[in-house]
């Protein structure tokens, strides 16, 4: 089992769901965050006072998968979020030791379903 945590531009989000539906993946968490990588942020001026924005806004998808949705989930992520410009975003995959459905009480793969 793994969870696949991608922090992608929040303009991108619907051609993310899109690829990941093709892909017959439809459970997934989704959170508004900021943060900057390469970017840097961008400053602006308001009023005339010059702001330094650091913290750009961001979509962090978590999506725990099995071992058979990994790279078709990874594939979908790349295609819908990539425009090839700096800001496309990363995508960490990490080892998930432990899943349990509460509602059943499954664990393991049945609960990820």
């Amino acid at each position: 089992m793994k969870l696949i945590v991608a922090m992608i531009q929040p303009h991108r989000l619907p051609d993310v769901k899109r690829e990941l539906f093709n892909n017959e993946i439809y459970k997934m968490t989704v959170t508004n965050v900021l943060g900057c990588g390469q970017q840097k942020g961008y400053t602006e001026t308001y009023r005339g006072v010059i702001h330094e924005v650091n913290l750009l806004k961001k979509i962090r998808l978590e999506i725990a998968v099995n071992e058979d949705f990994m790279e078709p989930t990874i594939d979908a992520i790349k295609k819908g979020a990539y425009t090839g410009k700096i800001g496309d975003g990363k995508i960490f995959v990490l080892d998930l030791p432990r899943c349990i459905r509460i509602r059943t009480g499954e664990e393991g793969e049945e609960a990820i379903g």
